[in-house]
């Protein structure tokens, strides 16, 4: 698939076909390592809207399911860091919002870009717990404030999503895991509108309510 991914991520404007190729990479990853995927959702995704989708994140698979399991197009945020990956870096940084989390200054371009991509009809897709926790016995790590902020800002319904098996199914862990099923539930849409970035407040209540919704989930799976 690589000549038709570099062509599709030639122009902004061509992104939503790099994301559906993005799709099929995804769900043939999954499919033959041996994981297959079920969905389950409280709510169905409108066509017409842009959303911020929000996931616990356990495993280098997250993204393969978030993909596989989102069929509307949407564009990580993630760590500038992982721009330095050979050939995974090349496509990361061309097609991914990437923020330098101790500049204030990319801060305010992931604003910018994400509105732009918003424009274009896109959706923003942040884990944010801000990575992978170390410790596997912990089930839910706190939140950053990017994701939250970001969709009040720009006025995006917070989509969460629960993913229960993928640290169990691929973990950090060498050696670890084993081929089955991944499931993901999509929760009730959280809205953000009539809230404002300048209330500390706000972000952090609606932080904590996002968070306690998937940790519900993960621990009553």
């Amino acid at each position: 698939m690589f000549p038709f991914l570099v062509l599709s991520i030639l122009k902004e404007k061509w992104y939503p076909y790099f994301f559906v190729m993005a799709r099929i990479w995804a769900k043939s990853i999954l499919f033959t390592t041996g994981f297959y995927y079920k969905l389950t959702q409280d709510q169905q995704l409108d066509e017409q809207c842009s959303y911020m989708f929000v996931a616990n994140h356990t495993s280098m698979t997250d993204i393969m399911l978030m993909l596989a399991v989102i069929p509307k197009p949407f564009v990580f945020v993630g760590k500038k860091e992982l721009a330095n990956i050979p050939l995974f870096g090349f496509f990361y940084k061309r097609s991914c919002i990437l923020v330098d989390r101790g500049n204030a200054k990319s801060r305010q371009a992931v604003f910018n870009h994400a509105q732009k991509r918003i424009n274009q009809g896109l959706s923003i897709c942040i884990f944010p717990e801000g990575g992978v926790p170390y410790d596997e016995s912990i089930v839910l790590d706190d939140f950053k404030d990017g994701a939250f902020r970001l969709a009040i800002e720009h006025n995006l319904p917070i989509v969460p999503l629960t993913f229960p098996d993928n640290k169990e199914r691929f973990s950090y862990t060498f050696f670890s895991g084993s081929p089955g099923i991944m499931r993901a539930h999509i929760h009730h849409f959280v809205p953000t509108n009539g809230k404002t970035i300048e209330n500390k407040s706000e972000i952090k209540a609606l932080k904590e309510e996002v968070r306690s919704i998937i940790l519900k989930k993960l621990e009553n799976y």
